[in-house]
């Protein structure tokens, strides 16, 4: 089952549930994710992996507005947005720790090196093509970036 499936499943739980900050959230991104396949010349369908990144953008959206209306004095608006942050959030795989990417980064830069490749800075492109797939939106991609650089220093 994709992640778009899942969320148009749990548009019928939430409303039976009557879990009304949920249903509301769930709708607005699977509205949002419907603009984004029907943008554009030729709609798309979105994958998994664009999915999780729509999910991810949206929840550190409301987390912002949430920052903005804390400092504004509106900590009842704030906490409906962190409310709803915390429902996107349940959608997204569980983020890897620092260690976990760093062994991901390894395991590439080792599988390459067997292959009998000299990996250089010129090399950080294709070291981040075989990375990206297995991070899959689990760890912050300029941190991953950060990592890689290190490596090959």
């Amino acid at each position: 089952m994709s992640l778009k499936d899942k969320l148009k499943g749990d548009v019928i739980v939430h409303m039976k549930a009557g879990n009304k900050v949920a249903l509301t959230t769930v709708r607005n991104v699977l509205g949002e994710i419907e603009t984004r396949e029907k943008s554009g010349k030729t709609p798309i369908e979105l994958d998994d992996l664009q999915v999780t990144a729509l999910l991810q953008k949206e929840a550190a959206k409301r987390r912002d507005t949430a920052a903005t209306y804390s400092a504004a004095g509106h900590a009842d608006r704030a906490d409906a947005e962190i409310a709803e942050a915390e429902v996107i959030e349940t959608y997204l795989p569980k983020a890897l720790s620092r260690e976990e990417a760093e062994a991901i980064v390894d395991e590439v830069i080792g599988s390459l090196e067997a292959d009998g490749a000299e990996l250089t800075m010129r090399s950080m492109g294709s070291i981040m093509k075989s990375v990206t797939p297995k991070i899959g939106g689990r760890f912050d991609g300029k941190a991953v970036s950060e990592i890689v650089r290190a490596r090959l220093a």
